[in-house]
């Protein structure tokens, strides 16, 4: 389900909880653990202006009522780069892995980049985290390795790899 502002809002609660099992599970998404519920829910509560604005585009899915999962597209406002988006925060829930649920909200963002005319999406991801094997085995293409690009959320550097997959047209030759 996409959200709007409002929508947005109301689960921040519940997208808070989100972020912090996934922060306290180990997973490299610009938070360092501890991390405080009323810290994510703040953060959760500030992206309300971009998706008011169309700046963001940011889906949940639930099970039984609640949020257990969530993926975000962030759109340039820059006039040469409206033909692509960036793909962020997809995360699931540690209770709700393992049952398809991170490549359904992939396919529901690149079907929705696509209905929206976007041409490329870009990622990046902590190098060697399950992330990656998702990834891969979705068509994504590894661009490269930038090290010592994040800490992750102990707080230790970690290198992140760069990923790109073009949409609704051939990908050029090169």
């Amino acid at each position: 389900m996409r959200l709007d502002a409002p929508q947005l809002g109301s689960c921040a609660g519940e997208l808070a909880e989100l972020l912090v099992d996934t922060v306290h599970g180990g997973a490299s998404i610009g938070f360092l653990a501890p991390l405080d519920h009323a810290e994510a829910v703040a953060w959760w509560r500030e992206r309300a202006a971009g998706v008011a604005a169309g700046q963001l585009a940011v889906w949940v899915a639930r099970d039984a009522g609640r949020v257990v999962g969530t993926v975000t597209l962030a759109f340039p406002d820059k006039p040469n780069s409206r033909h692509r988006a960036e793909l962020v925060k997809l995360m699931v829930h540690r209770k709700a892995r393992g049952q398809g649920l991170a490549r359904a909200l992939l396919t529901t963002a690149e079907e929705a980049a696509t209905g929206a005319g976007i041409t490329l999406l870009h990622l990046d991801t902590e190098t060697d985290s399950p992330a990656e094997h998702l990834y891969r085995s979705t068509g994504w293409t590894r661009a490269g390795v930038i090290p010592d690009y994040a800490a992750s959320p102990d707080g230790v550097l970690q290198p992140t790899t760069l990923y790109y997959k073009h949409l609704g047209e051939a990908a050029p030759a090169g």
